[in-house]
C-alpha cells in the first residue's frame, strides 16, 4: 500500500518533499507542484496547519492527491485534537487508503493566525504513535475492538542538532518503542555534523531522512541559525548566499547547496526530506545535480 515503506524497507534511497494544503478550497497550486514532482519524489508530506496557521485539513488533500496517483504522508499534530479526534482521523485515513503518517507535537497556537485558540496537546508524539500502533493491532487505545483494522507506516520527527544529543536519542528510542518506523529530521546543512547522529542511530534499525530547507537568502540562513533550535547553517554557506546578488544567482547557489548536502549525506541515511518553501520548481534540478 505504501511505496515509501517499500523503498525504505527495501533499502532504496527515498526522497520526500513537503506541500502545504491551502487556506481555502482552491487546490490548483498544490496539484501543480505535485504533478511537477510526482515522478521524482516518493511521497509528499502534507502539513497540518503549518506554524499554527489554519489551512485545509491534510486528510482531505491527501485523499484528493491519491485520486491523482500521488502518494502522501499525512502529518498529524497533537495541537488541535484530543485522543478521540486523532484516532477518528486515523480511522478515516485508513478507510481512504492513506497509510503514511508522521506524528508530531505541533507548533503552539500563539505563533499562528489564531493566537487566541486553545491548545489541546492531549497526546504528545509518543502517545500518538502508540495510538497508531494500537489501531493497526485492531483496537483503540482503551482496548475496544475495531470493526476493520487500518494499516499504517508510521513516522516521527527527530533533531540531530539538538543541544543535548543524549536526551534526543532517548526520545528517538521512545518513539521507536511506541511504533515509529521511520524518521524525518530537522534540517541539516553540514553532513559532517550529521555523522555523529547517524552513527548513534545506526543500530536502532529505523530509516532516517534528514531534511534540507531550500535557502532563499543569507538573511534566511541567519534566521534559521538564530530562531530554529537544532539548525546550524555553516558560515561558508551563508557567505555563498551573500555573494549571490540577483534572484537567479541566489536560486542557483541554493540548488547547489542542497545538491551538495544530499551527496554528502547519502552514505549516512536512507533518504532525504526536501522542504522547498515555495521553490518546488527548483527541486528537479536539485535532484539532478545530486545524482538522484
Amino acid at each position: 500500500m505504501s511505496n515509501l515503506k517499500d523503498k525504505l524497507t527495501g533499502g532504496t534511497f527515498a526522497v520526500t518533499a513537503e506541500l502545504s494544503p491551502p487556506k481555502g478550497t482552491n487546490l490548483d497550486s498544490l496539484y501543480e507542484k505535485a504533478d511537477l514532482l510526482k515522478d521524482k519524489v516518493t511521497a509528499f508530506n502534507l502539513t497540518d496547519s503549518y506554524t499554527a496557521k489554519m489551512a485545509m485539513v491534510p486528510l482531505a488533500a491527501a485523499r484528493l492527491l491519491l485520486d491523482r496517483g500521488v502518494e502522501s504522508i499525512l502529518q498529524l499534530t497533537c495541537r488541535d485534537r484530543n485522543r478521540i479526534a486523532l484516532q477518528a482521523d486515523l480511522l478515516g485515513a485508513g478507510a481512504m487508503g492513506i497509510c503514511n503518517v508522521v506524528c508530531m507535537g505541533g507548533d503552539p497556537p500563539t505563533i499562528g493566525d489564531h493566537p487566541e485558540a486553545k491548545p489541546v496537546f492531549d497526546f504528545d508524539a509518543v502517545g500518538l504513535l502508540g495510538a497508531v500502533k494500537s489501531l493497526t493491532e485492531g483496537a483503540d487505545i482503551n482496548g475496544n475492538a475495531l470493526r476493520g483494522t487500518p494499516e499504517f507506516f508510521a513516522g516521527a520527527v527527530a533533531n540531530p542538532g539538538a543541544d543535548d544529543l543524549d536526551f534526543e536519542l532517548s526520545r528517538v528510542q521512545l518513539k521507536i518503542d511506541a511504533g515509529a518506523q521511520f524518521f524525518q529530521t530537522q534540517a541539516v546543512y553540514d553532513p559532517a555534523d550529521y555523522e555523529a547522529y547517524a552513527e548513534a542511530t545506526a543500530d536502532m534499525g529505523v530509516p532516517m531522512l534528514p531534511s534540507i530547507i531550500m535557502l532563499k537568502s543569507a538573511d534566511m540562513a541567519r534566521f534559521l541559525n538564530e530562531k530554529v533550535p537544532g539548525i546550524t547553517v555553516p558560515e561558508a554557506i551563508i557567505n555563498d548566499m551573500e555573494k549571490a546578488e540577483t534572484p537567479e544567482e541566489r536560486s542557483q547557489v541554493s540548488v547547489q547547496i542542497a545538491a551538495r548536502t544530499i551527496r554528502g549525506l547519502q552514505g549516512m541515511c536512507q533518504g532525504v526530506h526536501l522542504i522547498a518553501a515555495g521553490w518546488e520548481s527548483r527541486l528537479p534540478k536539485v535532484l539532478e545535480e545530486a545524482g538522484l
